[in-house]
């Protein structure tokens, strides 16, 4: 694995973004896996399992804000997001990529889609938030210890549950900015009204997955993200939770795999 910093300029804007990448596999089928809430960390071992196991190049990139690393102060909603990934794309002169979200990096992935970049083949959203579904709320992530979180987030918590009393000092600093980077990016409530909407303009081949333990957001949610997204694919996840790329990797590859390969464009 390598780790890069590259300097990416957005066209909405003139500020520099300073975006820090992970990288596994020198060559194959690109993709672009965002991460939620947890981190880099939740989707950094599924792209080493990927490129491990396929043909496959996987970028990693870390939210400006999470991990201590710098944010500029107009990179500040789920939409810019979205613009400096299609932006690094097109830095990377990256093509036929499939973009894989989870929990707030499906939601980006959705927002991906719907800029419709013609370097991206195909969008694989992964237990995302940010629709506003009747009687299927987000779990209210602020008030949430993390033993609470734990237990909404995956089938069997017992294999990922943390004790924060031993966290050192720099590991919780880390958790404070990127509670921080997600209040800014996706708001108290992590919803935006008027996606459901827009998704309805997505023409790009979307495969919505969805773990069925998970509690955070819940399969009905995840059914009503296919819904809105005219001829997604809904594939449910059994005995995995809302990350089922870090609890189930082998669950979640092959229809990942399977997915980006129907819908490449360079074979």
């Amino acid at each position: 694995m390598s780790t890069t910093t590259h300097t990416v300029t957005r066209p909405s804007s003139t500020t520099p973004v300073e975006l820090t990448v992970d990288e596994v596999g020198a060559a194959g089928h690109p993709f672009l896996l965002l991460h939620g809430g947890a981190g880099p960390a939740s989707v950094l071992p599924f792209a080493t399992y990927l490129a491990h196991n396929r043909p496959a190049r996987a970028l990693v990139p870390t939210n400006p804000g999470f991990n201590a690393t710098p944010r500029p102060d107009d990179l500040a909603d789920v939409r810019a997001l979205a613009g400096l990934y299609v932006a690094l794309l097109e830095q990377l002169d990256l093509r036929d990529v499939t973009v894989v979200g989870n929990s707030i990096g499906g939601w980006v992935a959705a927002e991906i889609a719907l800029l419709a970049s013609p370097r991206v083949s195909s969008i694989v959203i992964v237990n995302a938030v940010g629709l506003v579904v009747p009687d299927h709320p987000v779990a209210d992530f602020f008030s949430l210890t993390l033993d609470q979180l734990t237990d909404l987030s995956y089938d069997d918590p017992s294999r990922f549950r943390l004790d924060p009393t031993g966290f050192s000092d720099a590991q919780k600093a880390v958790l404070a900015t990127n509670r921080q980077a997600i209040a800014v990016y996706a708001g108290r409530n992590m919803t935006d009204p008027t996606l459901a909407a827009r998704l309805a303009a997505v023409t790009v081949p979307t495969l919505v997955l969805w773990g069925q333990s998970d509690r955070v957001v819940d399969p009905g949610y995840g059914r009503a993200y296919a819904a809105a997204i005219p001829g997604s694919t809904y594939h449910p996840l059994s005995g995995t939770g809302h990350l089922p790329q870090l609890e189930t990797p082998a669950l979640a590859l092959a229809p990942i795999w399977d997915f980006a390969d129907k819908h490449a464009t360079h074979r």
